[in-house]
């Protein structure tokens, strides 16, 4: 029997070094939290024997014993209580797993009664918060465990049962989408057999739920503003769009405007784009009020703001898309995404900057690009529209309007040469686990 210790930063990533290293066939025999993440114990040719006695841990058994009595009683008070919204926070508290305080009491309906504040938290459960945390450890760490030991049964499964499904799941992650979008699509063509003819109705749905304006933004016209992280195209996409509105309709009725005061050099690239176009260039300095410094610039019938790409946890950023969600702007925020990045960068981006209340996303280096998966999945799944695309440094050619079966055609044609490997599959397949839709074959 050959045992061996894995240390990773989490439990699927443990999962996956015990799977290279040993094989499928290993048996996890232990696992435990360490500084920095957590500690397998693998074994290969693992044999547990039938006739091991079973310990049985008594401080344990006797918990359990006291947290069902307490469990029972508190349910019969409960069951006494007929105040409806009494009722409502009691439960909410309970089943959360929150303490019941002096700060919040149990009121009864009776109006003779007083109140009566419940013990405090240590003396209501009789349990260290410490043996609570160990517990939710060693939860977290089975379930991690079954999701992936459960992707890999159910892609398994799915090979040997109906390998014709199983292929269009490899050519949708060959793609790069999301598993979650994947099994949607596939649900929506269950009663065609002919391979040719699934694949093909599955581009066709996948285009149809690419959601682009009815309008383009700048013939909408109003107060657009790029947002989003460092790196991703904002400054260089308001150049193509102020230049491509200059030649369309002239520069009298468009202005630009800077929030960018972080970046070294960006206020003199706005500022030589101004002059080559004899466009209006403003500057708003931090703390400084963004409607006060629109106010002249309302005759316009396009005002472009570019803003600057900031931490999450930077307290600036959090001013500067409050300042753009402010009532006095009306501004239409547009999250610019750079298809180049990983599906992490483009979560967070998205999750950082949804507060502002976004319009669309416009997509960005796609002459870079080697899958356009990614960031489909993130703008169908947060009912983004897609706004614009950009492809190329040249201002403003490369900057186009999305055609969404073009598109979808592009995302197929640079998607990966090579099959995802059967571990890649597996893994997809239990972070399918995680959605409230439990079927993925």
């Amino acid at each position: 029997m050959q045992v061996k210790r894995f240390f990773a930063a989490d439990m699927r990533q443990a999962m996956k070094l015990v799977r290279d290293e040993l094989g499928a066939d290993a048996a996890i025999i232990g696992n435990r939290r360490i500084a920095g993440g957590v500690e397998l114990t693998a074994a290969l040719d693992y044999k547990l024997s039938a006739l091991a006695p079973r310990v049985p841990n008594m401080e344990l058994e006797d918990e359990l014993r006291k947290t069902q009595s307490r469990i029972v009683t508190a349910q019969a008070e409960l069951s006494l209580r007929s105040d409806g919204e009494s009722d409502k926070a009691t439960n909410r508290q309970l089943f959360a797993g929150l303490p019941l305080t002096a700060a919040e009491p149990l009121i009864e309906p009776t109006l003779a009664e007083p109140r009566r504040p419940a013990p405090a938290p240590v003396a209501a459960t009789g349990v260290d918060p410490r043996a609570f945390d160990s517990m939710r450890f060693e939860l977290n760490s089975l379930r991690e465990l079954m999701e992936v030991q459960l992707g890999s049964l159910a892609w398994n499964q799915l090979q040997g049962s109906r390998p014709a499904q199983a292929n269009l799941w490899r050519r949708l992650q060959r793609i790069g989408l999301s598993g979650p979008l994947s099994r949607d699509l596939l649900a929506l063509i269950t009663d065609i057999e002919e391979p040719r003819q699934a694949w093909r109705m599955l581009l066709a749905h996948l285009a149809r739920m690419i959601a682009t304006p009815e309008v383009e933004p700048l013939e909408e016209g109003g107060v657009i503003a790029m947002v989003g992280p460092a790196g991703m195209g904002k400054t260089t996409t308001l150049a193509k769009l102020a230049a491509r509105y200059v030649l369309k309709y002239g520069a009298q009725n468009i202005a630009l405007v800077s929030m960018d005061s972080y970046r070294i050099g960006a206020q003199e690239q706005l500022k030589t784009l101004g002059r080559i176009l004899n466009v209006s260039v403003t500057h708003v300095d931090p703390g400084q009020s963004l409607v006060q410094a629109l106010e002249p610039l309302l005759r316009k019938r396009v005002v472009l703001i570019d803003t600057a790409g900031l931490q999450a946890s930077d307290p600036a950023l959090r001013m500067q898309l409050e300042s753009l969600a402010g009532r006095g702007i009306k501004s239409k925020n547009y999250l610019v995404l750079a298809t180049t990045s990983q599906k992490q960068v483009l979560t967070a981006a998205y999750h950082s900057y949804k507060r502002c209340g976004l319009a669309g996303c416009i997509l960005t280096k796609l002459d870079e690009t080697a899958s356009l998966g990614e960031v489909l999945s993130l703008a169908i799944s947060h009912e983004l529209p897609v706004a614009y695309l950009t492809d190329g440094p040249r201002i403003p050619d490369d900057l186009h309007l999305p055609r969404r079966h073009q598109l979808v055609s592009r995302a197929v044609s640079v998607q990966m040469q090579e099959e995802p490997s059967e571990e890649a599959m597996a893994d997809m397949f239990a972070d399918l686990y995680h959605s409230p839709t439990k079927r993925v074959g």
